[in-house]
Parts: C-alpha cells; structure tokens; sequence
C-alpha cells in the first residue's frame, strides 16, 4: 500500500468551496447558463442534466452557483447518502446554477477534478459525512466546516490520472454488460406484448374464477418461529423481490404459504400493480390476509398470461374499478369483485410457450437486478481501494 499525503479539503491548493457569486456578478442578466436542480443529478452514474438553461438574471438570487470543471455535492439528507454529486461538464456559457442544497468544490492545483469527484463518492466519506450532518430530523446537511477539515489523499497529478482512468474503464465495462442486460429484457418485454395482443385477438373472455382457484394457506405460527416474509410492498413488474426474514413479531398476523406459479395480487395495492406470479424460490415462504392468491385451472390459463393481462391497460383498469376507496389502505381490492373480472382465455398450448417466454424474461430481470447490486458494492471496492493506495 502506497502511502500518500493527505491534506485538508480546504486547503488553498486543494480545493475552493463554494465560490463567491461575485465572480460573475458583472455578466448581462440575459446570458443563459445551465440550471440543474437536485432531480438533474444521477446518483448511479454521478453525472448531471444540464440541459436546461435560464438566463442568469432569474437564478443569480435564490441559487447555488458552480462553473465548468467544479463538483457539486448534495449536502442534504438523503440525497449526500444516496452519493448525488457530479462534475459539471458542458455548462451553457460555462456557468451553472442549481439548488441551494449543493456543496460546490471547486479543485485547486494538487488534484483533478475527477479525482475530488471519486473522494466525495467514497462510501467511507459519506459515512462519516452523514456522522457530521446537522439540523432537524429530514432536514438534516452536511456543513462545510466538514467539509473544510476532511481530510483527502493527495498523490501526483499523474498517478491520480492514472488511478481515475483505470477506474472509469473497469466502471465502463461493468456498466456495459448491465446495459446488454436491460436491452435483452427489453427484447423480450416487446416479444411478450406483442405475443398478447395476437393471443387475444378472437379469444375467449372468462371471470378469473372460472379459469382459477382462490387459494389460502394458512400457517401456523410460533411466537419464536422465524420466516420468510413478503411484505406488502415486495411486489414488482410482476415478480416478488427479495424478502424479510422476521420473527416473533410476526405471531400476531395472519399469514398464508405462497407456492411456485401462485398468481398473487395485494389486496392494498393492487390497483399501483402490485400483482405478481411467485417463482421457485418463492416456494414455502409468506404473505399476510392482504395477499390473494389464485391457483389457475390446468388446462385453462397460466399464472404467467394472467399476470401479464392484469398489469396491462385494460387489466389494471378493471382492478381500479374493483378497488373502491381513496389511495392507500382505504382502497382495497373486493375478492368478489376480482372473481368476476373478466379475463382472456386464448389457446392454453400457446399459454404455455407465453409462459416459458415469461419466464426467461424473469431470469434476466434477476440478472440485470443482481448486475446493478453487482455494479454498486464493486464501484464502492474500488474507490476504497484508490483511496488506501491499493491500485
């Protein structure tokens, strides 16, 4: 491990927090500069927006002001935790202006501007950033005397444009067999759609109790039993994420088994398309009496079609009409009311290939979520390392 100096984030040639407004306070009200409020800034690739412009005259008062090469850090929770902060790149008239709850850092002559960047994206830095955070619950900011006494390894110019170019080429290949993932889930999400409305051309219609069972399993708890829970917000573009393993808590509730291929819609909210087929790992864990779960007839429909009918236009609007009540916990889907919604009931030869496809698209959901994961504990190693001399 190569052992650099460090130096304090406010030292003169370290760097310059929140430059003076002053600096363009003798330019014409009329120029236009780039405007980026927080939601401009991506907290996963550290990049800004700045494609929307105002003229200097309108956000001169009221607005935090940054130029060309600066980095802007999210002072506020949660945005600092999150890790919202970029470089400004491509600034209209090479001048920015955003939301008051940006840091701006402007690098002074020991480090590159990338190189502050990749420090203030550091885990370790926001941990112990938030451990300085003052103000109320929900309003809580990072101040900039934090800011001025951290501390920051600061090796030669060009060993930090080293370290920083193999960094921003290992991030460039991991975020590329992301990317490939999420165009094969596209793909298939078109073939799937496209499938389904040639599917219901001239079918059948049927109430979903004629072509499915409703199912309820209960469990019998422990008040020391440990399970898998679903809760009610696990649901997601069809499938459950990952659950919570709870415990004596859980004694009190009325729970029930999810089982592989179990059609399962929460009775809370289904209506946001909460709606979703279990898979195989699913099997055996649980969900509470807000959980409808329907078993479909063999022969007649798949889990996979139904599902796929429920979170499109015409199926998520009859599950609106079925769930009376205003958003939130006083609007909940009647099991009656589900039983006689209508549903297609196309050939179940085609069903099935439907649900083999279905399928596919799921595992490379997984992959493309697991890749994501995979992608942000990854970027956080490697910044660590870069910054205890590692690499």
């Amino acid at each position: 491990m190569r052992e650099w100096p460090l130096r304090k984030l406010g030292d003169d040639d370290v760097c310059l927090l929140n430059p003076k407004k002053r600096e363009v306070a003798k330019i014409d009200d009329n120029t236009p500069v780039s405007f980026v409020p927080m939601a401009r800034v991506d907290y996963v690739s550290g990049t800004m927006d700045v494609s929307e412009a105002k003229n200097i005259g309108e956000v001169r008062k009221g607005y935090t002001y940054f130029a060309e090469g600066d980095v802007v850090f999210a002072k506020i929770t949660p945005c600092m935790e999150n890790g919202k902060s970029a470089i400004a790149r491509n600034l209209m008239n090479g001048i920015g202006f955003g939301t008051t709850e940006f840091h701006v850092l402007r690098p002074g002559p020991s480090v590159i501007p990338e190189w502050l960047h990749l420090f203030v994206r550091n885990r370790e830095f926001r941990e112990e950033a938030k451990k300085n955070m003052h103000g109320a619950a929900g309003q809580q900011r990072v101040p900039v005397d934090f800011l001025r006494e951290a501390t920051i390894p600061v090796p030669a110019i060009d060993e930090q444009s080293r370290i920083v170019a193999g960094i921003e080429e290992l991030t460039r290949r991991a975020e590329e067999a992301r990317k490939l993932a999420a165009e094969r889930e596209t793909e298939l999400d078109t073939l799937l759609q496209a499938l389904y409305s040639r599917m219901i051309e001239g079918s059948d219609w049927k109430p979903l109790g004629k072509v499915a069972s409703l199912v309820r399993r209960a469990v019998k708890t422990k008040p020391d039993g440990r399970y898998q829970e679903m809760g009610i917000r696990s649901f997601g573009k069809g499938t459950f994420q990952k659950p919570v393993l709870t415990g004596e808590q859980i004694g009190n509730k009325r729970i029930y088994t999810i089982h592989e291929g179990d059609l399962v819609f929460n009775n809370v909210f289904a209506w946001e398309k909460a709606i979703a087929v279990a898979k195989a790992e699913d099997h055996g864990r649980v969900g509470s009496h807000r959980f409808i779960t329907y078993v479909p007839h063999e022969g007649r429909a798949t889990s996979e079609f139904l599902c796929h009918h429920f979170l499109g236009e015409r199926g998520i609007e009859d599950i609106r009409a079925a769930s009376p009540g205003s958003a939130g916990r006083n609007r909940t889907l009647g099991l009656k009311k589900l039983e006689r919604i209508p549903v297609p009931v196309p050939d179940y030869d085609e069903q099935k290939r439907f649900a083999e496809i279905a399928k596919r698209r799921q595992l490379i959901q997984h992959e493309t979520s697991d890749i994501e994961e995979e992608l942000k504990a990854f970027h956080a190693a490697l910044l660590a390392k870069a910054f205890r001399g590692e690499l």
